[in-house]
């Protein structure tokens, strides 16, 4: 028999969503919030030479490496040169860094196990801090390659240094503020569907480049229909992965209270098979395009004669190139381990199901457990690598077989996926606890002695 809340979810229909007046403030203030961000994307720092600087990124025979992956998170921001460039880059690297410190770091560490909801605040201070301080880094060099760049500054000079430096952390530190309040008061995740809003953006464009090519006779119709098949079993197969979880049994223990006996209940561990996301992609992703940023920076430089072999290598590390996927691979699965092992520990967990009484049947509490815990969550992570594997390197082998015009990243599409996801959830429970509120003044509009409200008997 289904429960209570199934049988709510099974009811929700388009006249739930009508009637669910909360929802749509918060639908609207987030779409409100992304619309903001998109004509930021458009505002460029000032001093800068928009056209020069279009046609300088532009340049076919040129390798940007990094600067293109950020380009499309930030929905063709950097290609601008808009204030929000930086997008939310230094908030996820500094949260990455203080998750990262809060398991090494004994004073975080504790802040994160034991400081409850005031030591949470405190991390994210913190984080806030850190990403002031990157936002800062990041947009000085900027500045000083830019302005060490002819013809892309107007009038290049200490002024135009401090005036991007400040333009590009200020933009940084709207966007943390701007997906604080999408968080709050909106409808999902605020930093992840910034993330999206920018990828999201740029799928115009390679769905009008792709039918160009087809209108032109450069890719078979054929080959078009073939991408978008390809495209759409991608995307049923990450929703698939991403839902995918080990549920392991936990039994607690029956106790006496009074003249009865309670617990005994049963509940379930869920342990995700992509349990560290999307970050190894994106860790690997950046490292392996970090070579090719120095090459295409020191390009009219000239280097020493035992850096002649640096052009070859940048050259090879590069979309669809053999040693670029090879490394793309091990990578990836080399950060889901790291990442894995990070976010959730076993012992730990171990040591939370003893202390509460809870075991798994036919396993030992303690040590035992947490054995048992390290074998499953391993071998999950081995799925999850190569999930997470095939569907980064599927854009590669088409970027080998139809070139650079057609990439879109698979880490781009993992994340639109999972965002998606994540936001349809947080939408359904927003109606389920609209239908809960229902029925729950109904219940109360009864109990204050309408005609359905029973008469009491006395016997």
């Amino acid at each position: 028999m289904a429960s209570a809340a199934e049988q709510l979810a099974a009811n929700m229909n388009m006249g739930s969503f009508a009637k669910a007046t909360e929802l749509h403030k918060r639908l609207l203030f987030t779409l409100g919030a992304l619309l903001v961000y998109r004509i930021g994307t458009y505002v460029p720092i000032p001093g800068i030479n928009s056209q020069a600087f279009l046609q300088f990124f532009q340049d076919p025979s040129g390798q940007r490496g990094i600067l293109d992956m950020f380009n499309m998170f930030s929905g063709g921001a950097v290609e601008r040169m808009a204030i929000f460039a930086l997008n939310v880059a230094p908030y996820i690297s500094a949260s990455i860094i203080v998750q990262l410190m809060g398991t090494v770091y004994p004073p975080w560490e504790k802040l994160k196990k034991e400081g409850g909801e005031s030591g949470r605040k405190q991390l994210n201070q913190y984080t806030r801090y850190l990403t002031v301080f990157l936002a800062l880094a990041q947009s000085l060099g900027i500045a000083a390659g830019l302005n060490a760049q002819p013809g892309l500054v107007d009038n290049p000079g200490i002024f135009f240094l401090v005036s991007t430096v400040v333009t590009l952390t200020g933009g940084t530190m709207f966007l943390m503020w701007l997906g604080e309040q999408v968080t709050a008061r909106g409808v999902g995740n605020g930093i992840s569907l910034i993330i999206f809003a920018g990828i999201v953006a740029v799928l115009p464009s390679t769905i009008a480049r792709m039918l160009g090519l087809a209108q032109q006779g450069q890719m078979s119709a054929f080959a078009l229909f073939f991408i978008a098949v390809l495209a759409v079993a991608t995307v049923v197969f990450i929703v698939f992965m991403e839902r995918a979880q080990r549920r392991l049994l936990i039994q607690y223990p029956k106790r006496q209270e009074g003249n009865r006996m309670a617990g005994g209940e049963r509940s379930f561990l869920p342990l995700k098979v992509n349990t560290a996301g999307v970050i190894p992609p994106i860790f690997a992703s950046s490292l392996l395009m970090l070579p090719t940023t120095v090459a295409s920076l020191t390009a009219n430089a000239d280097l020493p004669s035992y850096l002649g072999w640096l052009p070859l290598v940048t050259s090879q590390l590069t979309h669809g190139q053999p040693l670029f996927m090879a490394l793309y691979a091990a990578l990836i699965i080399f950060f889901c381990f790291f990442y894995t092992s990070i976010t959730f520990n076993p012992e730990d967990t171990a040591e939370n199901l003893r202390k509460y009484g809870g075991f798994l049947p036919g396993i030992r509490p303690g040590k035992r457990t947490a054995e048992y815990l390290d074998y499953v969550l391993t071998r999950l992570t081995v799925i999850g690598a190569a999930y997470i594997t095939a569907v980064c390197l599927l854009p590669e082998f088409m970027v080998a077989q139809m070139g650079n015009s057609l990439y879109f990243g698979g880490t781009s599409i993992l994340i639109v996926v999972s965002v998606t996801m994540d936001t349809v959830a947080q939408i359904q429970s927003q109606l389920l606890a609209h239908q809960y509120e229902g029925l729950i003044k109904k219940a109360k509009l009864r109990g204050r002695g309408g005609r359905g409200a029973p008469t009491p008997v006395r016997r």
